[in-house]
C-alpha cells in the first residue's frame, strides 16, 4: 500500500486493485504546484469526497469527467453532483460499506459542516463524514473535517483501525493536541499522517507535539507527493 500526501487533507490512497484520491483539491491549493496536478491524479479509479466544502470537493466533478472514473461519498452530494455532471456517482450513507474493487469503504461519523458554493450561495451538500478504508491487510480511519467525539470510541471498538489519517490543524478542525488526545484514548493505531495542517498560517505548522505523545505510534509527516509505503 502507498499513502501520498497531495497537501492539505488530499491523499492518494493506492491500495488492494484501487487507486482512490481521497479530498483532492487542486486548483488553489498552495501545497500542490500546477505543474504536479497531473502526476497527483494519474491512475486513479476513483474519487472518495468526505464532504461538501470546496477544499475538499471543489475539483472532484473536473477529475471525475477528465479521467471518467466515479465519485464516491454521501448521497445527498453524489445526487447534486449526479444532475449536473456527466460521471458516475456512488452515492451511500453512514454506516453503510460499499466496495471499490477489492477495496472496502464504510462511511462513519465526523463533527464538522457541509457546504457547496454555488451562484445562489451555499448548497446543502449533505452532512460530513469520516471514512473506514479496509485492504491489504490494513483499516485506515480518514477522519475527514472532524472534532473528537465520542463516536470514536465505537468506531474504534468496531472497525480497529491500524492506520490514521487525522485533521489536526485547529481552526477549522480539532488541533495537534486534540487529535493527539482522541488517538491515544480511542485508537491503536501502528502509523499516523496528521493532515489539513501546514496550509495556511492560522493552521498548526508541526506535529512535533503529536510525536512526543503519542509513543509508540509511528507519526509521520508526510511531504507533498512522497509516498509512504505501509
Amino acid at each position: 500500500m502507498k499513502i501520498t500526501w497531495l497537501g492539505h487533507a488530499s491523499f492518494r490512497l493506492e491500495i488492494e486493485d484501487a487507486v482512490i484520491l481521497l479530498d483532492p483539491w487542486l486548483e488553489g491549493n498552495p501545497m500542490l504546484p500546477a505543474a504536479q496536478h497531473d502526476a497527483a491524479i494519474a491512475g486513479a479509479t476513483h474519487v472518495l469526497v468526505t464532504h461538501g466544502h470546496s477544499d475538499h470537493g471543489a475539483d472532484a466533478p473536473m477529475i471525475c469527467e477528465r479521467l471518467g472514473i466515479p465519485a464516491v461519498g454521501i448521497y445527498d452530494l453524489m445526487q447534486w453532483w449526479a444532475a449536473r455532471y456527466d460521471f458516475p456517482t456512488i452515492g451511500f450513507n453512514k454506516g453503510g460499506t460499499v466496495k471499490l474493487g477489492r477495496v472496502a469503504v464504510t462511511m462513519v461519523n465526523a463533527s464538522h459542516s457541509s457546504a457547496s458554493q454555488s451562484a445562489g450561495g451555499p448548497v446543502y451538500t449533505g452532512t460530513e463524514s469520516g471514512y473506514m478504508i479496509a485492504g491489504d491487510g490494513h483499516v485506515i480511519y480518514a477522519t475527514g473535517d472532524t472534532d473528537i467525539m465520542a463516536d470514536m470510541a465505537w468506531m474504534g471498538e468496531v472497525h480497529n483501525p491500524d492506520i490514521g489519517l487525522m485533521c489536526a490543524g485547529g481552526y477549522y478542525t480539532m488541533d495537534m493536541a486534540r487529535a493527539s488526545y482522541a488517538a491515544r484514548k480511542y485508537f491503536n493505531f501502528r502509523t499516523l499522517i496528521p493532515c489539513h495542517y501546514r496550509t495556511f498560517p492560522a493552521l498548526e505548522q508541526s506535529a512535533a507535539l503529536m510525536k512526543e505523545v503519542l509513543t509508540g505510534v509511528d507519526v509521520i509527516e508526510p511531504q507533498v507527493l512522497q509516498p509512504i509505503e505501509v
